[in-house]
């Protein structure tokens, strides 16, 4: 597989650096499509046949994919901590309701 068939890097930096409100649905779909299929290209073609463009976007990639990856983690983590705070309030809330009663 030759360069030739994957995504051009100044492509690449033209759709990021377009703002997605400057974009119509079907380019947004289209660099979507394309992207996917780049990034497949990337991950199959061997790192001796890529051109030293292709070796830098492919890890700018991979290192902005792992990015998204370790940031939907913490999100993720975040989120299970405030939901826990969230039940122990409600508890604690609860259990001193609970003893308000008993003492009226």
């Amino acid at each position: 597989m030759s360069d030739s068939m994957r995504k051009g890097l100044g492509d690449q930096v033209s759709e990021k650096v377009t703002p997605d409100s400057q974009k119509t649905y079907a380019q947004k779909a289209s660099e979507t499509i394309t992207g996917l299929g780049d990034k497949v290209a990337g991950t199959i073609q061997p790192e001796g046949d890529k051109s030293t463009t292709q070796k830098m976007g492919d890890a700018t990639r991979s290192g902005g994919d792992d990015a998204q990856a370790q940031g939907q983690g913490i999100l993720a983590s975040v989120q299970q901590t405030a939901g826990d705070l969230a039940n122990y309030a409600s508890e604690t809330l609860q259990s001193a309701a609970d003893a308000l009663k008993k003492q009226t």
